[in-house]
């Protein structure tokens, strides 16, 4: 939800290319492009550091102050150096208060599922249509005392006032499992009480 804290002062640029991208970054501010709503795109800088830690959150929403004019944006795409994970470039969404989009919410796993089991995760984030100011920062799922071959999907999910699932409602998003090392061991284990039986009726035979 935009409030004061996502307010982001832009500037304008008309210098574009990778080494006017250099000198905007070596300044410590991040170049970005502003488009949606059938507007030309409008090229920014952002101050680097305030909009790093806003990136913490998935789905960030800035309201950004460009020269006065203010305007509400969602973070669609952060290009990042693959080696320094420094933020290279930003494409911002034009979206307005009320309206909905389409966004990928991370899913949150709590609580512990019955012994000897794990929550794998196949899919680590959910698909909902929801109002840009109102992006829940997860999608919580309960897996306490959940027993093995238990399945979450899409539509076993609580979700938020005012939110609608844009997946498929069958799709699979977690199962609870037995780990594959637990498995082998109790199958090893069974295979040596096996053939201590075996020995066993043998001797007495």
């Amino acid at each position: 939800m935009a409030d004061e804290s996502n307010k982001v002062a832009a500037e304008r640029r008309d210098s574009f290319g990778k080494g006017a991208a250099r000198k905007i970054r070596a300044a410590g501010k991040i170049p970005a492009v502003i488009y949606g709503h059938g507007t030309d795109p409008v090229h920014v800088t952002l101050p680097g550091h305030q909009v790093s830690l806003l990136l913490r959150k998935a789905n960030a929403v800035l309201e950004l102050d460009i020269e006065g004019t203010s305007q509400l944006t969602l973070v669609k795409d952060v290009q990042k150096d693959p080696v320094l994970q420094i933020i290279e470039h930003l494409d911002l969404l034009v979206v307005r208060r009320g309206e909905k989009v389409t966004v990928e919410v991370p899913v949150h796993v709590e609580g512990e599922p019955f012994s000897g089991t794990i929550a794998v995760l196949d899919i680590p984030t959910i698909k909902l249509e929801v109002e840009a100011t109102h992006i829940p920062d997860r999608i919580v799922i309960d897996v306490t005392d959940a027993e093995e071959g238990t399945q979450y999907h899409a539509k076993d999910f609580a979700l938020p006032a005012g939110a609608a699932l844009a997946e498929d409602e069958d799709l699979l998003i977690l199962n609870i499992v037995v780990p594959a090392a637990a498995r082998a061991e109790d199958e090893e284990a069974a295979e040596s009480g096996d053939a201590a039986e075996a020995a066993d009726e043998s001797a007495a035979e």
